[in-house]
């Protein structure tokens, strides 16, 4: 995918694809021209003799020491130099390309102040394939993702490390191979180049396209649950959902009636007037994950497209202003929230496999293995698994965004720590994978029980796609591999590729 950057219209969907499949990078006429206009305003400026924060100034504490004109591109190297401060593991390279397109869309809002060679420069080695090696943790998220982004500006000026074609060498080494001279920076360069969100930002895209399938398997997991335990199908009747209209819970409803569709288990009640609150209640408890997930989507794409920077200008009023849209705290409580709703659908999966593993409440045998009770114990430590998962999300839920901690001698004395929700995110997400693939492996194992009935529609696609890779469990045996396998088919969509070949696209925008 080829991505155009115009600072106005880029989504979500766009850097995680072109971070994830590859593409080139380019800006539009108007992007460029912003650019252009705002980089001949700082130098009109700076030969004005004003005095522009992080441009004619330090930085940070710093703020109150002059800077002479000659010493602005020592200035602007020595910000990057100091700023590469991270550590701990390293970021994948889909993240560090979302966070280098996320960057580059902010130049073409226009209030920026690089040159346009540099921003073209930024583009190129995106597209030429070098991938700047960055460490996950150092950035507080204000003033934005510093210690990441010096790590991606290094590899501009021919230092740090980097990939290219796989293989890691020093920034220097990639340039040369790729044809690029090494950046000299100057007024505003060093800081233009990593003053703002974009590692958060453009991680959050990709964790938002995840979020989206994962939300999908949800629905699918839930709806093949339903159907192995003959659930009561006036629960999930439009009517019912329409009186509260919550936009969520009314797409949630469909696609489980689009699901378990035709199914003749469900048709057969055996007198049951009403189900359990996690049966009954899905729509309730996974349409908030819909209704968050768009609103963290709406904070993402209008941060993509967002001067997130410091100072700004405006070339129009020949005006630059420092203040704070470096700041990450609308990132950090929207993935802290998504983060909530997103453990709450492992809370109630495993709710579910909990109802399919207990013959009280499901009627079928006992952990859903048959014969030599007592010495078989079938899913029974599944659900553990599960339920260490869920237990561990929950610790995740606490709220990254809640915390701060001063910095540069109190001049930055309150931050974001988004940076942190999103690390717990990815593994709230890892997490979750696993216990839908777990309540799926159960479910798949309860419908071998209802034969001769048949599922519905969707649930017999899913159930097929998992029967491909896990077989009937006949008596006890190593269970992890089948455990993997089923997280693994969530992960990689197979499930929900094959449900939705069945039924149509299961579109959680649908509403909304």
């Amino acid at each position: 995918m080829d991505v155009i950057l115009d600072g106005r219209t880029l989504t979500i969907d766009q850097v995680a694809g072109i971070a994830t499949d590859g593409g080139k990078l380019s800006f539009s006429e108007d992007g460029m021209d912003r650019i252009r206009k705002c980089e001949a305003v700082v130098r009109e400026l700076v030969d004005s003799g004003e005095a522009i924060y992080g441009v004619t100034t330090g930085i940070g504490e710093f703020a109150r020491i002059r800077i002479d004109p000659e010493m602005g591109s020592e200035l602007q190297k020595r910000i990057i130099y100091s700023h590469a401060a991270g550590c701990g593991g390293f970021f994948p390279d889909d993240r560090v390309r979302a966070a280098m397109v996320a960057r580059a869309n902010v130049w073409a809002v226009g209030n920026t102040g690089l040159r346009p060679s540099t921003a073209e420069f930024y583009l190129e080695m995106f597209n030429r394939g070098i991938v700047p090696v960055v460490n996950e943790k150092g950035s507080v998220g204000t003033s934005g993702d510093l210690s990441p982004l010096s790590q991606l500006a290094e590899v501009c000026l021919g230092e740090g490390e980097c990939y290219l074609n796989g293989e890691r060498m020093s920034g220097a080494e990639a340039l040369k191979k790729t044809g690029l001279e090494p950046l000299t920076l100057t007024f505003k360069e060093g800081l233009g180049l990593i003053n703002g969100s974009q590692m958060m930002t453009g991680e959050a895209c990709i964790q938002l396209v995840q979020a989206r399938k994962l939300i999908k398997n949800a629905i699918i997991a839930a709806a093949m649950t339903i159907d192995a335990l003959k659930g009561v199908l006036k629960a999930y009747h439009p009517l019912l959902h329409e009186s509260r209209p919550h936009k969520g819970q009314v797409t949630v409803a469909k696609y489980l009636n689009d699901v378990f569709a035709d199914s003749e288990i469900m048709a057969d009640l055996s007198g049951k007037v009403q189900d359990g609150y996690s049966m009954r209640c899905t729509p309730q408890v996974q349409g908030p994950a819909i209704d968050i997930w768009h609103f963290a989507k709406g904070w993402i794409e209008q941060e993509l497209n967002s001067a997130a920077d410091n100072p700004l200008f405006f070339a129009d009023e020949k005006l630059h202003l420092a203040g704070g849209n470096f700041h990450g705290q609308g990132i950090g409580l929207a993935i802290d929230y998504l983060t909530i709703a997103m453990a709450e659908l492992g809370n109630l999966s495993e709710r579910h496999t909990n109802r399919l593993l207990n013959p009280v409440l499901s009627g079928l045998p006992d952990f859903l293995v048959e014969g030599m009770a007592g010495v078989n114990s079938g899913l029974m430590v599944a659900q553990y698994t599960a339920a260490s998962l869920v237990s561990e999300n929950k610790i995740f839920c606490h709220p990254g965004s809640a915390d701060s901690i001063s910095l540069s001698a109190d001049q930055e004395d309150h931050v974001s720590m988004g940076p942190i929700s999103i690390r717990k995110f990815n593994e709230v997400m890892r997490n979750l994978n696993n216990i839908i693939g777990i309540e799926m492996f159960a479910a798949a194992q309860a419908l071998d029980f209802r034969k001769p009935q048949k599922p519905g529609r969707g649930t017999l696609a899913a159930y097929d796609a998992i029967r491909k890779h896990v077989s009937f469990l006949e008596e006890d045996k190593v269970l992890y591999p089948d455990v993997i396998k089923c997280g693994e088919l969530v992960a990689n969509n197979e499930i929900l590729d094959a449900v939705e070949a069945e039924i149509g696209e299961i579109n959680i925008s649908l509403n909304h």
